[in-house]
C-alpha cells in the first residue's frame, strides 16, 4: 500500500534480506558519478563488466549489448537534491540532449514515453502531490512524467511490477530487459532493477559531483552502500545480468 508518506521500514528489511541472502543484488551494471554521465546508448557500458568478468556469477559473455528503450530515473539526490524539486542546470541539459537528440533512443519524438521519474517521495503519496505538479511543470517540454504509486502497491523497490507495466503498456518496451534504472541507492533503486528484471546505473555521488561546491555529505545509508559495495567488488562479485536476458 502507499500508505504512510515517508516510511519504507519494509524496503529496509528486504535490503537487509538481500543483503544476507544474494549480495550482488546490490551491485550495478554500471556506475558513474552523476547523472550528467549516463552515456546515451548505454547496452555496451552495461555488459562492459559482466562479459569481462572471471566470476562464477550468472554473468555472460555476448556478442550483442542490450538494447535500452527505457528509463526509470530516481527524483532524490538523482535528479534534485533530496527532498526539493530544484534541478540543476546541468541535469537539464542532460534531459534535453536525451530528449532531443536525433540519436537518443529516448528521444520524445520517436519514443515519446521513454522517461518515467520513480520516486519514494513525488508519485508516492497524496501528501506529495505538489512536488508532483512542480515537477511535472518544469519537464513539460521535454514530456517526462512522474510515476503514480497505485493504491494498492508498495514503494521502491516492490513496484517493480507496476513500473514494467507502465511502460508495456504504452509499448515503449516488450520486455524488462529493456529498461534501465538510473538512482543514487542501491537499497532502492538497484535491487528494483533486479526485481523488475532490469539493468541498474548508480550514481555513486549522487546529484553533485564530487568536490562541488554544496555538495552534502553522506548520511549513514550511504556510507553502508558505498562500503558494501566496494567489498563485494574487492572480492570479485559481478552484478547479475537480467534474468532471460542470457538466453534471449
Amino acid at each position: 500500500m502507499a500508505g504512510s508518506p515517508n516510511s519504507n521500514l519494509r524496503g529496509f528489511n528486504h535490503a537487509v534480506y538481500t543483503l544476507l541472502r544474494q549480495p550482488t543484488q546490490f551491485l550495478p551494471h554500471l556506475t558513474i558519478p552523476t547523472f550528467t554521465h549516463l552515456p546515451e546508448n548505454l547496452g555496451p557500458h552495461l555488459i562492459k563488466r559482466t562479459s569481462t568478468s572471471t566470476s562464477t556469477s550468472t554473468s555472460t559473455e555476448k556478442e550483442q549489448p542490450p538494447t535500452i528503450r527505457a528509463l526509470v530515473l530516481d527524483k532524490d539526490n538523482t535528479l534534485c537534491p533530496p527532498k526539493t524539486t530544484t534541478f540543476p542546470p546541468s541535469i537539464l541539459t542532460k534531459l534535453s540532449a536525451l530528449r532531443t537528440s536525433p540519436t537518443s533512443p529516448f528521444n520524445m519524438t520517436s519514443n515519446p514515453h521513454a522517461i518515467l521519474i520513480v520516486s519514494n517521495r513525488a508519485g508516492s503519496h497524496p501528501s506529495f502531490d505538489a512536488e508532483v505538479s512542480s515537477l511535472e511543470t518544469q519537464l513539460a517540454h521535454l514530456r517526462i512524467p512522474v510515476f503514480r504509486l497505485p493504491a494498492s502497491a508498495a514503494k521502491k523497490p516492490f513496484c517493480a511490477d507496476e513500473v514494467v507495466g507502465w511502460f508495456r503498456e504504452r509499448g515503449v518496451v516488450s520486455s524488462a530487459g529493456e529498461i534501465a534504472v538510473v538512482g543514487d541507492r542501491l537499497g532502492t533503486d538497484v535491487l528494483m532493477a533486479g526485481m523488475m528484471g532490469s539493468w541498474s546505473v548508480w550514481c555513486k555521488e549522487g546529484v553533485f559531483e564530487a568536490g562541488e561546491e554544496g555538495k552534502p555529505g553522506r548520511n549513514v545509508l550511504e556510507k553502508m552502500e558505498v562500503w558494501i559495495e566496494r567489498v563485494l567488488r574487492e572480492r570479485g562479485c559481478v552484478a547479475p545480468v537480467p534474468r532471460g536476458w542470457e538466453s534471449s
